[in-house]
């Protein structure tokens, strides 16, 4: 899978796409294959999948937590399991958010692990077991949707409504991960998010596909301490652009920006160059959770900039309240009766 998305996937179809197109071919017969005859294994416990079409953020983590929190407010003991994408760990490994890096576990599974039990594992089913000998009774895959050796007992695939899929094609040629009408097929409901056209095409799709179509919108918290405020906003993820727009939103200035790839580590010259720009332009250090995590711990003045940065945390706000409710239902009870029915 590609670590990075290249500008040209989120642009009209262009030549680099065309020439790639032999290789995207290829990739989607056996990404398609795999999705549609992998042998999966069952849990005894339901297991949420919160994916997306794509390569890259469409809003995955913060979605996970709206479940999760959904699930403790009734009792239940959600769990997360991830991959641990960005870290250097191996082997299946409950994540400690007061003691690993993001360099050991990666960034996402530390802001999981704020909220719930959190085990990294490259092998899924390990993991997921996991997650159950640990006493979890919902498990709540970050990503994982087209590869995944598990069981899914409800499939949510999120969409980002301004990017949407990008120019549509497989990768390499673009950002999509399995021919569409295969992930069409395995999908229980699409989560639309932001008020964007980009999806459009994918809500009309699942609409007549009879698929569940939900909306929601991430919404930062309480920042009211930027408005009208000169900032240097630097960002580390998918689509730093997104983050951009949620502090013009908030009311800040963005005087400077600096741009990351996803997952990326500061380097020392990086973080001596954001704390000298801010200092020189009188300007606040603005950043996201992921990138705050993966400050945490870290060498150089990475805990100099920490401390100096303003770190904007958001949730995913469902327009319907009842929506992680009904997704925590469905799954148990697509579990049921898969159960029942191994049974009999």
């Amino acid at each position: 899978m590609v670590s990075e998305a290249p500008p040209f996937w989120w642009t009209k179809t262009g030549w680099q796409a065309i020439y790639l197109y032999p290789l995207s071919f290829v990739y989607g017969r056996i990404s398609g294959a795999i999705m549609q005859h992998r042998r999966r294994h069952a849990l005894p416990v339901p297991v949420v999948c919160i994916g997306n079409f794509t390569v890259g953020g469409a809003g995955k983590t913060p979605t996970a937590i709206a479940i999760a929190r959904a699930a403790k407010a009734r009792g239940l003991t959600p769990g997360f399991l991830s991959r641990g994408y960005g870290g250097s760990l191996d082997v299946t490994t409950v994540v400690d958010p007061h003691h690993h890096r993001s360099t050991a576990v990666g960034d996402e599974p530390l802001l999981l692990a704020r909220e719930a039990l959190t085990v990294i594992s490259r092998r899924r089913v390990a993991g997921a077991e996991k997650l159950v000998a640990e006493g979890v009774d919902l498990v709540i895959m970050d990503d994982g949707f087209q590869s995944a050796r598990l069981l899914v007992d409800y499939a949510l695939i999120v969409v980002d409504s301004r990017r949407g899929i990008g120019n549509g094609w497989v990768v390499p040629s673009g950002p999509v991960r399995a021919p569409l009408e295969v992930q069409m097929r395995q999908l229980d409901a699409i989560l639309k998010v932001g008020k964007g056209d980009a999806a459009d095409r994918f809500v009309r799709q699942a609409s007549r596909s009879g698929k569940p179509v939900l909306v929601a919108n991430v919404t930062p918290q309480a920042a009211d301490d930027l408005a009208g405020r000169s900032v240097l906003a630097y960002a580390g993820i998918a689509d730093p652009k997104k983050f951009y727009r949620t502090l013009e939103e908030l009311g800040a200035v963005i005087v400077d920006r600096a741009d990351f790839p996803d997952h990326h580590h500061l380097a020392d010259d990086e973080i001596s160059d954001l704390l000298s720009r801010a200092e020189r332009q009188g300007l606040q250090l603005v950043t996201t959770a992921k990138d705050s995590v993966r400050l945490s711990g870290g060498h150089g003045r990475s805990a100099e900039l920490s401390e100096k940065s303003r770190v904007v945390e958001i949730d995913m706000v469902f327009d319907d309240p009842k929506a992680p409710d009904l997704i925590i239902d469905r799954a148990i009870e697509a579990c049921r009766r898969r159960r029942l029915g191994k049974k009999a």
